[in-house]
């Protein structure tokens, strides 16, 4: 029986002896691409090839991708652990094809590799293809119903509709018709009973696609029309743990040796055999599921938390924890203990998981123990829902109560109503359902962009040219509208571009575009769409075909290059500070300052934050010359000591900046010497997640300005004392002084309190049996209130004892009544009172019925306010 590492390594030599040039997998968390946060299929990394944005540079391409998909055909995160083959992270084995072979050749290599190589057996074998859509005028896929005939039986290749079997990037691009090939796996006693034909694509567990071939050959327009591709393209998927289950004779992906190493480690820390109890089982799933996803979204730069991306790696550990929790009575953080049975499994794989394992187990640990207070909290929140509803003979929770628990607090809704049915109680789903629809109408209503065909006035690719000009001439290749939000602007692709579009941290350019008659078109910003450099303006110039001067704005430019240049010098300082552990997690780089994310496990003190500044203002004053290398093999690059970040996706060629003996690959724009970064100074450093910290920091005018900004406070501290030479000696001896008078001053206070106390009692007199104590005159608003509370618990409890006050504490004024227990149960309510009173000055206050505070401004109105307190109490 093939292994899983065994069966990866086949398909990528069967394809390499294909002539396919292997790639590694792409990470699995996206940066770059605004409409996508994760690789969710083996053709994301292949996009822009797909899309004609860069030339191809290997017409014949495999690999095995690392995916996530947490919604999508058949697919929903609720769903994963209850059945056999779905998942959130996967493995997707394919290859490609671009303009070299189609369908001839992969569906006879399909063939090849599933039946002479891995020996399945071909009478389980079922293949589907697209039946055609006259709506469309596209016909049936005879094309590759012929090639099929040649190894299937007829009534082994299927027809499917639009929906299964013609594939599209998305509303619009490229698109085709694709084969689906389904597998058999049930006994042979079931199969004879009833043939595969009558359960492919009907959700069987055990007659499932394992792969599919997709036929690039139409682009998608705007308007909904199809056109033919000039290029047409192949491009599989097929799933790596549904061929294991299928190759290892099992009839689940988690039966596998992809995930049984994963559940043993999770069945011996719960002392929970697996496969005796149903509900323990679909939890132990949904545990070795997520877990991988987890811990490859960390490796790749991304860690949980409430935003996008971040967001969904969160609410998918929480799910994972959550189960723990609810079945197998996990109350403390478990799954980062997982973490040595993911990586014997996966670790020769993706190296990635061991080098990190450290940071991937702080992280997750942190999380989990986060969350598990967070879980308290909402159990004793419905618990009160619970009550409540009880309360007033209801059995039904109110939906958006569950949603505000799900939105909040993490609580899928299958939790909730688990809660409840031990309450007999249920949950209205209908109003949860609206509460998450109108949830989701926000977010689609947010991220909604309509686009506009491509206008496209001449063929070409986009030459860069922003590292040795601020401005070219150029001419528009192309433009687009589109909407978001109701703000229209425009996209334009330049055939040559000084502006450096958004991508690794640093923020894209704006600038003009200038005409020859003067004309200026303000490029507001610029990304990166599809590794596609496109220019955003608000209006087109008015001759869209003429030639411009694309300039960029230089001062903001030198400024980003400036805390860009000094990102790299910051990182290896840190690396020289605190040691060779640091590695980058993140950055953002704009014109106004620098952010630095970097894996470290506790606070910098103030004398590393100082060292790390002093390095890098050293190189800064080394005046070190940029050395930049441009497409060099990365083979060269990691001898010359350029570290590859996990997370990053690198080509064959990659470019390289040097300052000294910092080396680092990077596609960012750069300053020609350290010296015009003139200075970098620290402004903060914080914590963002378990084991990774954030630096912020300002360089050249910025830092300036941030010592112009000490010098001002320190000069205006020294006007204060005089000028005295040793402003900190001066200023510490100032507080300890100011702290022995404020103790004097307390002690003087508790005295004067005591007097004050004694003459209030003094002055006690009975009235309508009511033991009263007035006070109205000049005091401290505080003392009066210890004062209220003492007179009120130095009387026995059933006395009727009432206190009020008006004080006049110098630009203010207030009430106090406090009113003994006795009182309070013959329904007397002090908050009542105090307002009654608090007109009277202008204010306004309240409290418990015990005890209330009133406070104002007008405080010669602070006799007819206790008069009144008086007269309502009945006690004129």
């Amino acid at each position: 029986m093939l292994t899983a590492k065994e069966i990866r390594e086949s398909f990528l030599s069967f394809f390499a002896s294909k002539g396919h040039h292997i790639v590694p997998s792409a990470p699995m968390v996206i940066k770059g691409d605004p409409t996508l946060m994760f690789t969710n299929a083996g053709m994301n990394q292949f996009k822009d090839i797909i899309l004609g944005n860069v030339p191809i540079k290997y017409p014949r391409v495999a690999d095995s991708q690392k995916c996530l998909r947490v919604s999508g055909k058949h697919n929903d995160l609720e769903e994963v652990g209850h059945d056999t083959y779905h998942h959130t992270m996967f493995e997707m084995l394919g290859n490609w094809s671009f303009g070299d072979y189609f369908k001839k050749e992969i569906i006879a290599w399909a063939w090849e590799y599933l039946v002479d190589c891995l020996h399945l057996n071909p009478e389980q074998l079922y293949v589907t293809i697209f039946e055609g859509s006259p709506s469309e005028n596209i016909d049936r896929d005879n094309e590759a119903a012929q090639y099929w005939e040649q190894f299937l039986p007829q009534d082994h290749i299927l027809e499917g509709n639009k929906h299964d079997n013609f594939w599209e990037m998305g509303d619009t691009g490229p698109c085709g018709p694709c084969s689906e090939i389904h597998v058999d796996l049930r006994p042979e006693a079931e199969r004879r009973a009833m043939p595969g034909t009558a359960l492919v694509n009907r959700d069987h567990p055990l007659v499932i696609e394992i792969w599919n071939l997709v036929f690039m050959q139409y682009n998608r327009k705007a308007d909904g029309t199809l056109e033919s591709l000039p290029n047409h393209v192949i491009d599989t998927g097929m799933g790596f743990e549904r061929l294991c289950m299928a190759l290892q004779g099992k009839t689940s992906n988690y039966d596998t040796d992809v995930f049984q190493p994963i559940i043993r480690a999770i069945a011996d820390m719960t002392s929970t055999p697996y496969g005796t109890d149903k509900e323990k089982d679909v939890a132990m799933r949904v545990i070795a599921d997520h877990i991988r996803t987890i811990a490859f979204s960390i490796t790749d730069g991304q860690l949980p938390s409430n935003a996008k991306a971040g967001y969904v790696i969160r609410r998918i550990l929480r799910r994972a924890v959550r189960y723990g929790y609810t079945f197998l009575d996990r109350r403390e953080a478990f799954m980062y203990k997982l973490l040595p049975a993911l990586i014997d499994t996966m670790g020769t794989a993706y190296p990635e998981l061991t080098a990190q394992q450290e940071l991937i187990g702080k992280v997750i640990r942190e999380e989990e123990n986060a969350f598990l207070r967070t879980l308290e909290t909402g159990i004793r929140m419905l618990d009160k829902k619970i009550e409540e509803a009880k309360a007033a003979g209801q059995n039904m929770l109110d939906g958006a109560h569950a949603f505000v628990l799900y939105d909040t607090y993490g609580f899928p809704l299958d939790l909730t109503e688990l809660i409840l049915r031990e309450h007999r109680m249920t949950v209205d789903t209908a109003a949860f359902d609206a509460e998450m629809q109108k949830q989701r109408e926000r977010a689609r209503n947010a991220a909604a962009i309509e686009t506009g065909d491509w206008i496209i006035l001449r063929d070409g690719e986009t030459d860069f040219m922003g590292y040795d000009h601020f401005g070219c001439d150029a001419e528009i290749l192309r433009y687009r509208k589109v909407k978001q939000k109701n703000k229209e602007l425009y996209q334009i692709v330049l055939d040559k571009t000084p502006f450096y579009a958004e991508m690794g941290g640093q923020v894209g350019d704006c600038g003009w575009l200038i005409a020859p008659d003067g004309e200026k078109t303000e490029i507001i910003d610029t990304k990166r769409e599809n590794n596609l450099p496109v220019h955003l303006a608000r209006k087109l110039p008015n001759e869209v075909s003429g030639t411009f001067t694309a300039q960029i704005n230089k001062e903001m430019r030198i400024r980003c290059e400036c805390n860009h240049s000094a990102t790299h010098l910051l990182h290896e300082a840190l690396r020289e500070v605190l040691g060779t552990h640091v590695e980058q997690k993140g950055s953002y780089v704009s014109p106004e300052s620098l952010r630095f994310d970097f894996s470290h496990f506790q606070k910098l003190t103030d004398e590393e934050i100082r060292k790390v500044e002093r390095a890098v203002n050293r190189k800064i004053r080394e005046d070190l010359p940029l050395q930049e290398y441009r497409d060099i093999p990365i083979a060269e690059a990691k001898a010359m000591g350029a570290m590859a970040l996990f997370g990053e996706k690198y080509g064959d060629e990659v470019r390289v900046v040097r300052y000294g003996s910092s080396v680092e690959l990077c596609g960012g724009t750069h300053i020609p010497k350290t010296g015009m970064i003139g200075s970098m100074y620290i402004v903060n450093e914080s914590s963002i997640a378990a084991g990774v910290r954030r630096i912020e920091a300002v360089t050249a005018e910025s830092a300036e300005a941030q010592f112009y900004l000490a010098q001002d406070a320190i000069r205006e501290l020294r006007a204060m004392f005089n000028n005295v030479p040793n402003l900190a000696v001066t200023i510490r001896k100032s507080i300890e002084e100011n702290s022995e008078l404020k103790k004097q001053l307390g002690e003087y206070m508790k005295e004067k309190a005591a007097s004050i106390k004694q003459r209030i009692l003094s002055h006690a007199i009975e009235r309508n049996g009511v033991k009263l104590f007035v006070f109205n005159g000049e005091g401290n608003l505080d003392i009066f209130k210890d004062i209220a509370f003492q007179i009120k618990g130095e009387n026995p409890k059933d006395e009727r004892v009432c206190f009020i006050a008006g004080i006049e504490d110098h630009d203010k004024c207030g009430l106090i009544v406090a009113l003994s227990d006795a009182l309070v149960a013959d329904e007397w309510d002090a908050s009542r009172l105090v307002k009654s009173g608090a007109k009277h000055i202008q204010g306004g206050g309240g409290g418990q019925p015990h005890f209330a505070t009133a406070g104002g401004k007008k405080k010669d109105g602070l006799n007819a306010a206790v008069e009144t307190i008086l007269e309502e109490a009945g006690l004129k």
